[in-house]
């Protein structure tokens, strides 16, 4: 048993355009080198662009693209009695959120395109619509795979 007591949670604060405290944190996952400027102004022009090309508001394109590409299910890797299983569980909140935002800008890095903030409006819009190449294609092969290893479900602990 640990003998320290556990470090308190820091409570994010809200992003300054949308006072969104999930488009805080992505802003935060798109961030390199410590340059959150340059991670906000990438996002903002993101958010510009969507607004723009869809005449939606943005902060709803967001908000669904985030709800397509979270993921419920995942597999771990448990070794018993000498073979190794895909056992599948459930995803834990805030990890879906971090799992949602990493295959965003994954894939959104990963386009074809000019600029990161064109290439990350594309991906969003995309898996707004639910017909990302990337982010939500990950998505559904953890499902799958999840849903493929069901038989091993009675290895979690």
């Amino acid at each position: 048993m640990a003998r320290r007591s556990r470090p308190k949670k820091r409570e994010a604060v809200p992003d300054r355009k949308y006072g969104n405290l999930l488009m805080a944190k992505f802003i935060n996952k798109l961030m390199q080198k410590g340059k959150k400027s340059v991670a906000e102004r990438i996002f903002y022009d993101a958010m510009d662009i969507i607004t723009e090309k869809t005449g939606q508001d943005a902060v709803t394109v967001f908000n669904r693209a985030m709800g397509n590409v979270r993921p419920q299910l995942k597999v771990k890797s448990r070794r018993v009695g000498g073979s190794t299983y895909q056992i599948p569980m459930e995803v834990k909140p805030q990890e879906k959120d971090s799992l949602a935002m990493r295959w965003i800008i994954q894939y959104a890095e990963a386009r074809s395109g000019k600029g990161l903030s064109e290439k990350l409006a594309v991906e969003i819009m995309n898996a707004a619509k639910g017909e990302s190449a990337g982010s939500v294609k990950k998505k559904e092969d953890t499902h799958r795979m999840a849903e493929a290893n069901k038989a091993f479900a009675h290895y979690r602990w």
